[in-house]
Order: C-alpha cells, then sequence, then structure tokens
C-alpha cells in the first residue's frame, strides 16, 4: 500500500508528502490521529513546500545579484535616506497605484541594495519581477532588433510585476536603443511599477538620453506617479570599514 501511496504522490507531482508520507503515516498510528488531522498535516507542509519552491523559482527569475533586505540595511550608517519611508515602501501599495520610485544617487551609495530589498519583498508577495542592469537592458533592445524579437521582449518586461532597472546613467545609449526604452515606460506607464536607480539628476537626462522632447515626454510618464528617492551627501558603502554585500556598489 505505501507503494501505490507513493506511485500516486509522484504522478500527482506531490513531492513534499511524497517525501514524508510514511514518517507521518508511522507518527499519525502511533498518537492514534484522526484521518483529517493526519490529512491536514500532510496537505499543510506540501503548501508550504510548493509556496517556498515557488519563491525561490521568482528569486532565481529576477537575478538578484544578493538577496539584500531592509532589515540589515545600515540606514543608522546611511542617515541621508529615511528608513522609515523604505519601511512604508516594503508594504508594497505602491504596487495597486502603479507608482515608480527611484533612487538618485553616487557611486556606492546603497541604491542598488535597497531598490532590491524592496523587489525581494514583492518576490516573496508572490508577485513577478526583474532586476536588469540598464546596459545589459539596452544591449538585449539592440540583440532584439536584429533578431527581430523587439516586439516579445518589451511585452514580456512591460508584464512583470515589477521591473528594476539598476544603474541608469553609468553608459551612453544608442539612438535606436532609447526609442525602445521609451516604449518600455510608456508600455508600464499607471499600470505597473518600474523601478531605477541612477547616478544622474531629473535635469541630466535629456543630455544623457540624447533627445531632449523624448526625455521630456519619458519623465512625464515616470515622474507622473513617482517617489523619488536622493542621496544627497551619501556615505560611500563600498568601502571595507562598512559591512555591506562586496558587490553592493552602487
Amino acid at each position: 500500500m505505501i507503494d501505490e501511496i507513493h506511485t500516486c504522490l509522484e504522478a500527482l507531482k506531490l513531492r513534499k508528502m511524497r517525501e514524508i508520507a510514511e514518517a507521518e503515516l508511522r507518527t499519525a498510528q502511533a498518537k492514534k490521529s484522526s484521518y483529517s488531522a493526519f490529512l491536514l498535516g500532510l496537505l499543510r507542509q506540501e503548501h508550504e513546500d510548493k509556496r517556498r519552491r515557488a519563491i525561490e523559482s521568482r528569486i532565481r527569475q529576477a537575478s538578484l545579484p544578493e538577496r539584500w533586505t531592509l532589515e540589515t540595511y545600515p540606514f543608522n550608517i546611511q542617515t541621508c535616506v529615511s528608513k522609515k519611508q523604505h519601511q512604508e515602501l516594503a508594504e508594497l501599495d505602491f504596487l495597486a497605484r502603479g507608482e515608480n520610485i527611484v533612487w538618485m544617487g553616487g557611486t556606492g551609495v546603497g541604491k542598488t541594495g535597497l531598490a532590491s530589498s524592496i523587489l525581494l519583498k514583492a518576490l516573496y508577495a508572490g508577485r513577478s519581477g526583474k532586476l536588469i542592469k540598464a546596459q545589459d537592458l539596452f544591449d538585449e533592445l539592440s540583440a532584439s532588433v536584429a533578431d527581430r524579437t523587439t516586439q516579445a521582449l518589451l511585452k514580456r518586461l512591460a508584464h512583470l510585476d515589477v521591473l528594476l532597472i539598476d544603474e541608469l546613467g553609468y553608459v551612453t545609449p544608442q539612438p535606436g536603443q532609447i526609442n525602445h526604452f521609451f516604449r518600455l515606460v510608456e508600455s508600464r506607464y499607471g499600470k505597473r511599477p518600474t523601478l531605477i536607480t541612477t547616478n544622474l539628476g531629473y535635469k541630466e537626462w535629456p543630455k544623457f538620453l540624447g533627445n531632449g522632447p523624448m526625455a521630456g515626454a519619458l519623465l512625464r510618464r515616470l515622474l507622473h506617479a513617482c517617489h523619488t528617492i536622493t542621496f544627497p551627501k551619501g556615505v560611500n558603502l563600498s568601502k571595507p570599514k562598512y559591512a555591506m554585500p562586496a558587490n553592493e556598489d552602487t
């Protein structure tokens, strides 16, 4: 009978239940548990296992470089940003409202860490998301033109619940890349939040993008509903004396 139970659980892809069924059955027999209590115990563990594996899958797909969290972020050192504001953002109300978030400041102040921690909160809450370096995004947009997959790429990125574009401003994009970048921001406008880390102030975007009118149109969409977090005099957390992850450099 145990072999048949294992076969059925395997066929139904109930991996955790198959793993624990025999031991749980022995425990239930010893404790003289009711059938409903035995079944509920199995189902709870299966449900928790599926939830955990789903979270791990979303995190892998999101391409997070490290699992930075608000709980470990050194707000006591980086005092130029508000811990309370980020705790409020971590409640994820901005998702339903389609509000964007932009972290703006110099290299090494911890922008990526904070942005990643908010993305991680969304992933744990069951939302889809992805972190992509701005240069990688521009490169993918260029490559998609060559193999005629631009529409599919934009559609895939547009439908993510949270899209984090990291390090915008470090490498100047090409004109064709800017057009597609605008289309991406426009496709998410008012529907799903876009998170951006950048070393540029908004006044610098027209020069960076090389197209004043398009930069203006892009900023109007981005800033229509947006939280802007600035690091006016941020401490450089990439210095050895600060206990941040080794690759937390933005």
